[in-house]
């Protein structure tokens, strides 16, 4: 976690149930920190367990709109929706959580915790008056997602990460010297990404290569098919999944064997969406234009106004005017759709992130993944 002393400073104040002094320090500077999902994160939490439950709504929500699959997000969200009497919400939102983290390898255990606490409530106080009767107690606050964690500081750091590092070379210098361990160094190995053993290519897959017969929207020699699957593999290796998808869509569009082209899916399976701190390849409207089907589900971040907005419970939709952030040119007029409710002023340019989606016709459009609107944010809720 990167050390920033004024994060640090908050996150400290929380731990100690400060939540005021958090909150003063950190409005100033909302504009400073307009993309930071860890201030937001702590500036809600400040919020929710001081009682300010209206601040804790508008700064979750910026929350949900920087890092939409962030389980502690969707957690602090539920208990308001609870809050509220707004139980199918909540329901949804623990469910959501739950696949979240069954789904990760490195789950957390008290995100699940506070899930299934939050499912058994719902079911035990269902009824308003028993829910209302509940909430009187003030046992919300046993569902609320944790107070963020203090990174410790470098010298600290330093001392853990030295110690651990001599304990660690005693055990595996035990470990070699006994023979219980292979000795590492004579050979030296590259880690490579996890799932690459996977996407080798067999001597079956190399026999058929290209397909002969059929109508494709790509016609490639063998030695292109296999040059895109390589790079695609080589752009994947280095993290940058969204250049590995151009070429996987080029294949899965090609005249390439069905077992390339199942090779080329699987490797589709193992990429990840980004967020607007690590997405690495930026592509134009233009770009994606000239060839939309090489893009689909590349992630791209363009800017712009919103425009039509729709606005749910559950969902947003919009039209974003691609280029008109500066109101001087507009390149295109693009179908916008988040599958959460998103708070957007027209009034003002935005950021989008979002999955290139092809409609019929070839006529691109987006699945939303998060905005950026840094000029204002959304006006607090008014508490009940």
């Amino acid at each position: 976690m990167k050390l920033d002393p004024l994060l640090t400073k908050a996150a400290r104040y929380v731990r100690q149930g400060q939540y005021g002094k958090a909150i003063r320090l950190l409005e100033p500077e909302v504009l400073r920190y307009h993309d930071s999902h860890r201030f937001y994160y702590i500036l809600a939490i400040s919020c929710l367990y001081s009682g300010d439950f209206g601040g804790a709504h508008t700064y979750l929500r910026r929350c949900r709109e920087l890092k939409m699959q962030d389980s502690y997000t969707l957690l602090g969200l539920a208990s308001l929706h609870i809050r509220r009497g707004e139980t199918d919400r909540a329901v949804e939102l623990y469910l959501e959580v739950q696949d979240l983290e069954l789904a990760n390898p490195h789950r957390s255990k008290t995100a699940l915790k506070l899930a299934n606490r939050g499912l058994q409530i719902i079911r035990k106080y269902g009824d308003k008056e028993a829910l209302s009767a509940w909430l009187e107690t003030g046992a919300l606050k046993r569902i609320f997602p944790p107070p963020p964690p203090v990174p410790r500081s470098l010298r600290s750091r330093l001392l853990f990460a030295s110690g651990a590092v001599v304990i660690m070379v005693g055990i595996a210098g035990l470990g070699i010297a006994t023979g219980m361990l292979p000795n590492p160094f004579p050979v030296s190995q590259k880690q490579g990404r996890q799932g690459m053993d996977s996407l080798i290519l067999n001597e079956n897959d190399l026999r058929s290569v290209v397909q002969t017969s059929g109508s494709f929207r790509y016609v490639l020699t063998r030695d292109q098919v296999l040059k895109s699957y390589d790079r695609a593999k080589a752009l994947f290796a280095e993290f940058r999944d969204d250049a590995a998808k151009i070429e996987i869509n080029r294949i899965l569009e090609s005249n390439a064997s069905e077992a390339i082209k199942a090779k080329a899916s699987l490797l589709l399976s193992y990429t990840t969406t980004p967020d607007f701190h690590t997405l690495k390849d930026l592509y134009s409207f233009l770009d994606v234009q000239k060839d939309p089907y090489l893009y689909r589900n590349v992630t791209v971040r363009w800017k712009g106004m919103a425009a039509n907005v729709q606005q749910g419970n559950k969902a947003t939709s919009f039209d974003l005017l691609v280029g008109y952030d500066m109101k001087t040119v507009l390149q295109g007029i693009v179908p916008v759709a988040f599958p959460f409710a998103v708070a957007i002023n027209q009034e003002i340019p935005i950021e989008v992130l979002g999955s290139v989606v092809i409609q019929e016709g070839g006529k691109i459009a987006l699945k939303g993944i998060a905005i950026h609107q840094s000029v204002a944010l959304p006006s607090p809720e008014t508490s009940r």
